[in-house]
């Protein structure tokens, strides 16, 4: 239990940390981090949809390669979720 507790006292304090660094930044230059997170994220999502559609077609005949990608892109994504910057832009 104590370890539950210190990882989540570790997170929120990461998290503080990575507030105030938003906080202390150029505006212009938090706006561009702001915008390339989402970018990024809206880009692993369109990605992972895309190649999943294209198995349906082509997956057979190329044993199923670009699922494969798909199931990268989505571990991508789920890395994503875990990033502090979600919840803090």
């Amino acid at each position: 239990m104590n370890d539950a507790k210190n990882k989540q006292r570790d997170a929120s304090a990461a998290e503080q940390i990575l507030r105030q660094a938003f906080r202390t930044m150029d505006g212009q230059q938090a706006q561009r981090i702001r915008e390339a997170y989402y970018q990024a994220v809206e880009g692993l999502h369109s990605l992972a949809e895309e190649l999943e559609l294209a198995d349906v077609e082509v997956g057979a005949t190329n044993d199923h390669a670009l699922i494969h990608e798909h199931l990268i892109a989505c571990l991508a994504i789920s890395a994503m979720k875990k990033s502090l910057l979600g919840r803090i832009l």
